[in-house]
Formats: C-alpha cells, sequence, structure tokens
C-alpha cells in the first residue's frame, strides 16, 4: 500500500473520530438542563492495521462522568424530594464549548491534510501525464 493511501486512511480515521466526538459534546450541550443527566467522554485509541501498516485512531467505549450531581433546590420541580432539591446535570457549558472548539479545530487539520494529499496526487497525475 502506497503512503498516499496510508496517510488518507489514517486521517479519514481522525476525521471520524472528531466527528464522533462532536456529536457526543452537542449531546451533552442539549442535555445541559436535564435532571440526573451525566456528561458523556469520548476517549481516543489507536489501533494497529497490519494488513495496511497503519495506525488509525477509533472512539472507544463511551463512558459517563461519575463527578457528583449538583443538588438544585427548586421545591416546585416535579423531581424534588421533600428537602425542595433534585439532582441536575453535571455537563459545564464552558468545559463543552472549549472541548467543541478542540474538536473542530483537530476535524479542520485533519481535512486540511486530506485536501493537501489530494493536491499533491493530483499534481504527481499531471506530471505523469507530460
Amino acid at each position: 500500500m502506497s503512503e498516499f493511501a496510508k496517510s488518507l486512511i489514517v486521517t479519514a480515521s481522525a476525521l471520524r473520530a472528531q466527528a464522533a466526538r462532536l456529536r457526543h459534546v452537542s449531546e451533552n450541550i442539549s442535555n445541559a438542563d436535564t435532571p440526573g443527566y451525566r456528561r458523556k467522554l469520548v476517549p481516543f485509541e489507536t489501533v494497529s492495521d497490519r494488513a495496511t501498516g497503519t495506525e488509525t485512531v477509533v472512539t472507544g467505549r463511551v463512558h459517563l462522568d461519575r463527578t457528583d450531581l449538583p443538588q438544585v433546590y427548586d421545591p416546585s420541580h416535579p423531581m424534588a424530594d421533600d428537602s425542595g432539591h433534585y439532582e441536575g446535570s453535571n455537563v459545564d457549558l464552558m468545559i463543552e464549548i472549549a472541548d467543541a472548539r478542540e474538536a473542530q479545530r483537530s476535524y479542520e487539520a485533519n481535512l486540511k491534510i486530506f485536501d493537501q494529499a489530494r493536491q499533491m496526487s493530483s499534481g504527481l497525475m499531471e506530471l505523469l501525464k507530460k
């Protein structure tokens, strides 16, 4: 397998991983006000493919953030206990926005690498035609 094809395989795997990360970040943001919701965390793992001789990036098993849920005081809330408290969400919007920006920047960088490899391939084909 050519180095060109390997670079496209690695870049495509990184694009898929960052897209999955963005999807989970958006789920966290949309559930920030959902009582009892725990933030989803997406780890990245590298996988060696002996057939192609590449190491690709994949998302690991999604797990929940186990930090304590905040106790929200609202006696009128239907989920409130006898003391007027219920468990809120452990999603911090500032962290989620920072994660989304990081994932977006990484996605853009990988997309640029993919495009650069494509341009180099096109340039090589033009040279071979002459």
